[in-house]
């Protein structure tokens, strides 16, 4: 060790010595360069005719640090340790030479790279070393260093118009030479910014072009003149997911995004199961109107048989999934793919998967493929990414092609539409779209959509492809919402047991002189239109539930809106004598041309339940935030005390949730 410790030793001692000629060059070039960032030799100018400061953009911060007293100790410090290196290591001979930099005469037009502004949905091309700005330091090829020097004058055009390009030399050299610089305590790292110095200008919020499927609410209706009722069936929740997303974000929901049949039909309800293998069974119940004393509430529940998972027919499912630029946001394509993974598990081995997605252009990204390769289905999802224009009818197209090759006696087809609906290319009205789906759905192929995101949500055009294609639309804004949806629901949302189901209920003239349907104002059929199995209507899936109420005002009422008739309706026959109403419910097995009839009479002496009694808050929830004329004075306190009354079993917290929405209403209201 001593050995090689002298002859360290000696190795320094050979070391020429400082050559003091060197040291005095740098010195005074560390005094000219501090001199000359004192300020500029021109004469100060007024205030008056300075131009107004631009948005703090990367070249105007980058000139602010060079200029400010940080900055000039920093330039100091990086000439004193240039000279310490120097005469530490005199064997280098450094020799640094007088900065230099292209700078335009005062009065010439500061150059810029032209050309057109990107679209959000392009990218925007790296700075290329043309639109760097270039500062070099004269000296030895070996031994140069990069210094920046102030541009005097010239800064008040870049104030004017800031470059396209930001500059990258120059501020990376600045950042290195900060790096070095010693912090306050000690410590390296980099200089802050000036505190005065504001942040960069976020991009204006995209305009809201928002559209929701709704009509007016259904009127109270005189039983003499209009008996009868028929509405298409609607297990759609999307409504009760917007509205919920409004709430939480501080708005209250406009009353066209208020669907109360889809607010009722987000909660399960213990409803008995049909028996000795029927599709469907009926449940009634018949209470005091909570907002009207003087009318009651009929509520219909109707429950679908729940097959057993080794009975289900096999299912090949396509993910049509909007992969354009609008979609690039934490709450849609990530969420989108989240969700979907979540569904995975649930799927059978043999069930199968395609992944059509659509931009710009549409494209198969994943063939059929078994659920049980599970690895394939997930590494397709995970390299999605969001660019370009909405091509949806061109995507639709695709999926549809895809969906007929997976096709197989006794199977279940069905596409997954996952979009925020903003349908900006291709065949995008919504008619036009609709007649394509419907005559897809004749092959027996079935379309459901996912809506995700705000902002473009196009609720409408969703509404209109769920319906036409048999299918439900439902809106996702967290992953809960999509383990409910995608794994709670699974059955009832892809495995359907009945298309085109209607119902009809014949109101009683002796005994109901006014009625009034809640919600469902979107699904309304002609009365014709129950027995002609040619019209379209709801598909209910596996296990599914669907509940409709009515309020109805009996005869004599002090609640009647209406003057009675001179001319009375014909006596009621002696069998229907005492009841409300009679309920018809239609449907066609999947598949079948020729529909099925049950009918039930409602008789007034079914009991209420809780379930129905809480269906009953949701629904005065809904007519709430709608702004309904047929409340009274009943109001927030009222309903969250009756959906708290009545809460029951509710493992999933779904219902403390809406009582927890109604107080938040209830505060933004005042």
């Amino acid at each position: 060790m001593s050995d090689d410790l002298d002859d360290l030793r000696s190795a320094l001692q050979a070391a020429p010595a400082p050559d003091g000629q060197a040291k005095a060059r740098a010195m005074a070039l560390a005094m000219e360069n501090f001199d000359r960032l004192q300020g500029t030799a021109q004469a100060s100018r007024s205030s008056e005719d300075r131009h107004q400061a631009a948005p703090p953009n990367g070249v105007r911060r980058m000139f602010h640090y060079l200029t400010s007293r940080p900055a000039l100790a920093l330039t100091t410090s990086a000439a004193a340790l240039l000279i310490g290196v120097a005469v530490i290591l005199p064997v280098a001979d450094l020799r640094i030479g007088k900065p230099t930099a292209v700078v335009a005469p005062k009065d010439a037009p500061v150059a810029r790279k032209a050309g057109p502004v990107a679209p959000r949905d392009e990218a925007v091309p790296e700075p290329t070393a043309t639109d760097d700005l270039a500062l070099t330091a004269e000296g030895d090829a070996s031994a140069s260093v990069a210094l920046a020097e102030p541009v005097p004058e010239p800064m008040a055009e870049l104030d004017a118009a800031p470059p396209a390009a930001p500059v990258v030399g120059m501020a990376e050299t600045e950042m290195r030479l900060r790096s070095e610089a010693p912090m306050p305590d000690g410590a390296m790292g980099y200089v802050a910014a000036p505190s005065g110095l504001a942040p960069e200008a976020g991009s204006a919020p995209a305009e809201n072009t928002e559209a929701f499927a709704n009509a007016a609410p259904n009127p109270v209706k005189v039983t003499a003149e209009e008996p009868v009722s028929t509405f298409s069936i609607d297990v759609d929740t999307a409504s009760y997911a917007v509205v919920r997303s409004s709430l939480t974000s501080g708005i209250l929901p406009a009353p066209e995004q208020v669907r109360v049949e889809e607010m009722v039909n987000y909660f399960p309800y213990a409803y008995p199961a049909p028996e000795n293998g029927a599709a469907f069974a009926s449940t009634i119940a018949v209470m005091p109107t909570p907002w009207n004393p003087g009318t009651r509430l009929v509520t219909i529940g109707i429950q679908g048989a729940l097959p057993a998972v080794a009975d289900r027919p096999p299912l090949n499912l396509v993910f049509l999934i909007d992969t354009s630029g609008s979609m690039d946001e934490p709450n849609r394509l990530p969420l989108l793919k989240q969700s979907l993974m979540l569904m995975l598990p649930e799927l059978r081995p043999e069930d199968q998967v395609a992944i059509v997605t659509y931009a710009g252009s549409a494209g198969l990204v994943l063939p059929p493929t078994q659920a049980a390769d599970r690895a394939a289905i997930v590494s397709a999802l995970d390299i999605l990414s969001a660019g370009g224009a909405t091509a949806g009818a061109e995507g639709l197209e695709l999926a549809y092609q895809v969906a007929e090759g997976m096709k197989a006696e006794g199977e279940v087809t069905r596409i997954l539409l996952a979009t925020d609906g903003d349908f900006n290319v291709g065949v995008s009205d919504p008619e036009g779209l609709e007649a394509y789906v419907a005559k897809k759905r004749e092959t027996g192929t079935y379309l459901s959509v996912l809506g995700f995101g705000r902002g473009n949500l196009d609720d409408a055009v969703m509404q209109a492809l769920a319906q036409n294609g048999n299918g439900q639309a439902a809106y996702i804004d967290t992953l809960s919402e999509a383990r409910k949806v995608l794994v709670d629901q699974l059955t009832g949302a892809l495995f359907p047991i009945a298309d085109d189901v209607k119902i009809q209920v014949e109101w009683n003239p002796a005994t109901v002189a006014e009625y009034r349907l809640i919600g469902y104002e979107t699904r309304a059929l002609r009365r014709e239109d129950f027995n002609n199995d040619r019209v379209d209507a709801g598909e209910i899936g596996a296990g599914t539930q669907v509940t409709a109420i009515y309020e109805v005002t009996a005869p004599g009422s002090e609640a009647l809106l209406n003057d009675p008739l001179r001319y009375g309706a014909a006596p009621a026959t002696e069998a229907a004598e005492g009841e409300l109403g009679y309920l018809r419910l239609r449907w066609k097995a999947p598949g079948a041309t020729a529909s099925t009839l049950v009918e039930t009479p409602i008789t007034g002496r079914e009991p209420a339940t809780t379930e129905t009694r809480f269906a009953a808050a949701i629904a005065g929830f809904g007519q709430l935030l709608r702004g309904s004329v047929y409340l009274g004075d009943w109001g927030w306190d009222q309903a969250i005390d009756l959906a708290l009354a009545n809460r029951g079993e509710d493992p999933f917290g779904y219902r403390i949730e809406a009582v927890n929405l109604m107080r938040l209403a209830k505060s933004l209201s005042n």
